[in-house]
């Protein structure tokens, strides 16, 4: 009983040893270093944050895009930008001052080594047993990262706080690592949580070793396609300790060389790309190095930034035969002017005109010519035709003929409209004027009906009693002259051959002369009066077929402009390198890259 009360005691007096004290002291040095260097505003992170500038330009730009987009594009190829959106919009909700980092690398490559390296203590389970890691394991250097953690669906069991390390962990305030299953497991559900996790994280530090560097899984299934996220890719070279200096350079370059192969641009002399450097996990080499550059990477609290800016790039990359068209598109004055006459040749407007011209001139002829004349030219007409019916001097539209025009010219149409146009907008555009010419011909037929035929009922020109009177006074004329020879013959009138034959002479000479003189002078009245008629029947044609056809047409081009100016906000620009602690990235990587091996 003494016993245990003395241990009790022990246990109650455990803050008074030696080593808690210093422990206590060393906590309490690293509080205060951290209060003095870390301002007062970034003590405790802030939960939430917002995108500006232009990353936020080309959300809002891909959020139109997906909405203007619904009705054209498959949404299998719509998939990708709305992911990006959601993972957009949780991951703003979430802290803005931590960046997560993933460690990932394949089986037996030293990554949960690395990762205790890192933590300063034994976190991650490590040993030749494989697969080690066999869940998500996260290591948290400060506070307010739990919804980070829940969104990666990390159990609470495997979070972790790293030992107190003073200035040096100070550097880390606000890095979450998280250390993957390897990307290579056996096991299925390893490689799903591993590729789940990657979707989600705004780093990741690839972890390879000297046998498995160049494996073809690694290159062909994460690195190659995600060649676009290099501004927040590391790759580490681990286990540099199992191979001598020269032999660790030449692995590095060949590292390189795969990696400018994949895609991925390397952040060498001042330019934005992924960090490659070596490291032994297992002796420290270039772990310090590691640390300050993930260290200075953190403090620029850019990476989820960044990482959203590479997804928009991909699905950007992804959506690029959907907006991007080959050469000019859209109608031109020549294609509407085209459309218009092929629809004018449809209902005949030509046709109409000539004939409303010829109604004219021959109502003209009729009413200014010779009796005899009229006379003989109806004889004519009833011996060709066998019939005085006047419709059939005008040609009639064949129905059918009429309706294939009319379908032709919407095909030319949107073939010309949409040539050049990406696939989905190229379809949109036939569909449009597809359900424009549904009634297109009839509207057309019930247009002409309403405008009726120009040619039944011509105008009559003023002059046209005046020609009349004039043709009676010569008819009168004959008829008065030949009256006068009879009465000589009969001997009612006094003989004189000479002044009748005149009279009768100048009315047959007269009536003639009178005909064609109107004949002359309705010529250019009735090309007017036809062409006028053409005229109406073609404005009335190219109207109706603008308002079935070239209006939905022209709206669905304007869609497609729309959303290509919204597509190329998306696309956008990026920064032109990184920045990191007020030096140049790819410098300040280059030194670190070679550091680990050169300090062997």
């Amino acid at each position: 009983m003494v016993d245990d009360d003395r241990g009790s005691g022990r246990r109650e007096r455990w803050d008074d040893g030696l080593i808690a004290r210093r422990a206590s002291e060393r906590a309490a040095a690293a509080a205060e270093e951290s209060e003095r260097d870390v301002p007062e505003e970034d003590a405790l992170p802030l939960l939430g944050g917002s995108y500006g500038g232009p990353l936020r330009t080309r959300l809002d730009a891909l959020h139109e895009l997906v909405g203007l987009s619904r009705t054209r594009v498959e949404s299998e190829a719509l998939a990708e930008a709305g992911r990006v959106l959601d993972e957009a919009a949780a991951r703003q909700r979430l802290s803005s001052r931590h960046t997560v980092i993933a460690l990932a690398g394949a089986t037996g490559s030293g990554k949960s080594t690395l990762f205790n390296a890192l933590a300063g203590v034994p976190v991650s389970e490590t040993g030749l047993r494989r697969p080690t890691t066999s869940a998500p394991i996260a290591l948290s250097w400060s506070e307010g990262a739990a919804g980070l953690l829940d969104r990666l669906s990390v159990p609470s069991r495997l979070r972790r706080r790293p030992l107190a390390g003073g200035a040096a962990d100070a550097e880390l305030q606000g890095l979450v690592l998280v250390d993957l299953p390897d990307h290579d497991s056996a096991v299925t559900a390893h490689r799903d949580q591993v590729d789940r996790v990657l979707g989600l994280v705004d780093a990741v530090i690839w972890v390879v070793d000297p046998e498995k560097y160049a494996d073809a899984a690694l290159h062909e299934r994460y690195l190659r396609p995600l060649a676009g996220h290099a501004e927040v890719t590391f790759v580490v070279l681990n286990q540099i300790d199992r191979l001598g200096t020269e032999a660790a350079d030449l692995v590095l370059d060949d590292l390189r060389r795969l990696l400018d192969e994949d895609g991925v641009a390397l952040g060498e002399h001042g330019e934005p790309g992924a960090t490659v450097l070596a490291v032994s996990a297992l002796s420290g080499e270039g772990i310090p190095e590691l640390r300050e550059l993930i260290g200075r990477f953190v403090q620029e609290r850019t990476a989820p930034e960044r990482r959203l800016a590479a997804d928009i790039d991909a699905a950007a990359a992804r959506l690029r035969p959907a907006y991007l068209a080959d050469g000019r598109s859209g109608l031109d004055e020549r294609a509407r002017g085209d459309f218009a006459d092929r629809l004018a040749v449809a209902v005949g407007a030509q046709a109409a005109g000539e004939a409303a011209e010829r109604v004219w001139r021959r109502g003209a002829i009729r009413a200014c010519g010779t009796p005899w004349l009229r006379l003989y030219r109806w004889y004519e007409r009833l011996r060709a035709h066998g019939s005085t019916d006047p419709r059939l001097d005008s040609p009639v539209e064949d129905e059918l003929t009429a309706r294939q025009r009319v379908e032709q010219a919407v095909r030319i149409v949107a073939d010309e409209a949409s040539r050049g146009l990406p696939t989905p907008w190229a379809q949109a555009v036939r569909e449009a004027a597809a359900r424009g010419a549904e009634g297109l011909p009839e509207a057309l037929d019930e247009l002409t009906v309403s405008m009726g035929d120009p040619a039944a009922r011509p105008p009559r020109p003023a002059w046209w009693p005046a020609a009349v009177l004039a043709q009676v006074v010569m008819t009168l004329l004959q008829i008065f002259g030949a009256l006068w020879l009879v009465g000589q013959i009969v001997g009612v009138v006094e003989p004189g051959l000479l002044p009748p034959v005149l009279v009768m002479v100048g009315g047959i000479i007269g009536g003639p002369l009178v005909e064609w003189a109107c004949e002359g002078a309705v010529k250019g009245p009735a090309r007017r009066y036809g062409q006028e008629a053409e005229r109406r029947l073609r404005e009335a044609a190219a109207a109706c077929g603008r308002a079935r056809v070239l209006d939905p047409v022209a709206a669905e081009l304007m869609r497609y402009r729309e959303v290509r100016e919204q597509y190329a906000t998306v696309v956008g620009t990026r920064p032109s390198a990184r920045v990191v602690g007020g030096l140049r990235s790819g410098a300040s990587r280059m030194g670190a890259t070679r550091a680990g091996v050169r300090g062997r």
